[in-house]
């Protein structure tokens, strides 16, 4: 990653330049999740210590739904990343906004850790289903409960926290929530609503905090279809980087023109 951004910085800051900002996917990007809280990927703290520097606008858009904002915050910063809690978009607080809009009420199939991002909602007689990555929470009992939950509502509603199909950790790739959000479709004949990457809106909510303009800004992760396709689908720049989920892809790259 870093030799990637080292090299075109120059070009973004000069001043005929028109990027202004830049948004950093975490997990397969910056770092690999795993035991013992995961390891940096050589030269990522030093590339967004340097992005920072040269006085562009970073966020953070992750689909990290394995434990709460703060929590994951904190990790980053022990590992020695420059990063604040008001930098990070995450799936679940957006989520948590869509839930008190709609009046729903969710059964959550989501990862222990991130249930605390729920304390504030209603889930009471469930009226929806939200599901994450949640890891060894996806047993069948489980799965069966999310699906006896959709198919007994008139008009059931299925938020997922993303749709990613797999992700590295130290010891190898994990299938990722969108795996068992397609199971869920398939079982009850319904479309998802995806929250996170690639949902349009996740993105533009970055976008609106920056102050910056689509064509302002260029999205950097490793997944060629959320990261990547998503961001090109608002009229951002895109580079997916050969690290993480990266599997002899071909580069890609959208200058805007």
């Amino acid at each position: 990653m870093q030799r990637v951004l080292i090299s075109m910085m120059a070009e973004w800051c000069k001043p005929a330049g028109r990027v202004r900002g830049v948004l950093l996917d975490i997990s397969g990007v910056l770092y690999d999740s795993g035991e013992g809280g995961g390891v940096p990927i050589p030269g990522s703290t030093e590339a967004v210590k340097r992005l920072k520097e040269a006085n562009l606008k970073v966020r953070f858009c992750t689909n990290e739904t394995q434990a709460t904002r703060e929590r994951f915050v904190k990790k980053l910063q022990s590992l020695g990343f420059d990063i604040a809690l008001g930098e990070v978009f995450a799936p679940a607080p957006a989520a948590c906004q869509i839930l008190k809009e709609r009046g729903l009420r969710p059964h959550l199939l989501v990862h222990d850790d991130l249930l605390p991002e729920f304390n504030q909602i209603d889930q009471s007689n469930p009226n929806c289903v939200v599901i994450g990555d949640a890891a060894d929470n996806f047993s069948y009992k489980n799965l069966n409960e999310a699906f006896q939950v959709l198919i007994g509502l008139e008009k059931p509603v299925l938020l997922s926290l993303g749709r990613g199909r797999y992700y590295k950790e130290t010891d190898g790739m994990k299938l990722d929530v969108g795996v068992y959000m397609k199971a869920l479709e398939f079982a009850c004949d319904i479309e998802a609503e995806v929250v996170g990457k690639p949902a349009k809106m996740f993105f533009l909510s970055a976008l609106s905090d920056m102050g910056l303009e689509p064509d302002r800004v260029i999205m950097i992760g490793d997944d060629i279809v959320n990261d990547v396709g998503g961001a090109q689908q608002c009229g951002m720049k895109a580079v997916q980087v050969r690290t993480g989920k990266y599997r002899g892809q071909l580069y890609s790259w959208r200058n805007g023109s």
